[in-house]
């Protein structure tokens, strides 16, 4: 049974880096962010062999396929979420319009600090 369940678990691996290993780079994501139905039935194939293991060494190589079938899923959703994100639209700000939209420092001709006098002696050290 655990030898059964070994290869099963090798050939799986391999034919899954024959799969990937032949798309190209261009399409790699998007097929990847595509396919999450299809990871989370390996995630639920994963938990039945958990369920059919009888030793330690079988209860080892389920939490591992688990694990590594949990983070398929969850990596596939964060990938398809920034793809998402890549596309939208940006919201363009408005343009800020004359000195009572800059604050009330630009209104009394003040620095940013607070004092008047800086910004006066700015401007007259700029001017000369």
């Amino acid at each position: 049974m655990l030898l059964t369940d070994f290869i099963i678990f090798v050939l799986s691996l391999w034919v899954g880096f024959e799969v990937i290993s032949k798309v190209p780079a261009t399409l790699h994501t998007p097929l990847m962010s595509a396919a999450n139905s299809i990871h989370g039935i390996v995630l639920a194939g994963a938990v039945v062999i958990a369920a059919t293991a009888h030793n330690v060494i079988g209860y080892i190589l389920a939490f591992v396929a688990v694990a590594f079938a949990a983070m398929n899923v969850v990596g596939g959703y964060v990938v398809t979420g920034r793809m998402l994100k890549m596309f939208k639209r940006r919201v363009a700000r408005p343009a800020a319009a004359g000195p009572a939209a800059a604050g009330p420092a630009a209104a009394v001709g003040a620095s940013p600090n607070g004092s008047a006098a800086d910004s006066k002696t700015t401007s007259s050290r700029a001017t000369s």
